[in-house]
């Protein structure tokens, strides 16, 4: 019986040990990560410090965006879709080349981002202006529909000005 109550005990520190490494290793994978949370997800861990990954928007940067009718325009992706994996690579050099500001949104990160934006699938871009959304493209396209989008959202936003 105490060889039982021994081997249980072991048993029980080493998966506390793998737990606490595994914690510890995620928050300082973590560490300096523009989401502003001590661990994030493992699969945005793997896009810390990928530049396609760098303008983020965080919700309450959003959320004050809208308030103050500042015309956005977000991407909202996840980074463990495939869909987003294929998309990111093409919208986001799309969209500087074209000097139009898309601002990254983490629905992994954020959750709320899903129900507060009804998006329905990643990935999904929508522009906003006067605190409303008024254009949105949905689902992995093809370089020349974003491209095209983007040219609308450019012609709107000098329109605007």
């Amino acid at each position: 019986m105490k060889k039982i109550i021994a081997i249980i005990s072991v048993i029980v520190v080493v998966f506390g040990a793998i737990a606490f490494i595994t914690n510890y290793q995620q928050k300082e994978q973590s560490k300096g990560n523009p989401y502003g949370k001590d661990v994030v997800h493992p699969e945005t861990v793997k896009i810390l410090g990928n530049p396609l990954y760098e303008n983020v928007i965080l919700p309450d940067d959003l959320e004050e965006n809208l308030n103050n009718n500042v015309p956005t325009t977000v991407y909202f992706f996840a980074p463990d879709c495939q869909y987003c994996q294929l998309t990111t690579p093409i919208l986001v050099p799309l969209a500087e080349e074209m000097d139009v500001n898309v601002q990254l949104y983490n629905l992994r990160e954020f959750e709320e981002g899903w129900n507060d934006y009804a998006i329905r699938a990643t990935p999904t871009l929508i522009h906003f202006v006067d605190g409303k959304e008024v254009n949105r493209v949905e689902g992995y396209q093809e370089e020349p529909v974003f491209e095209q989008w983007l040219e609308q959202i450019k012609e709107e936003t000098a329109s605007e000005s």
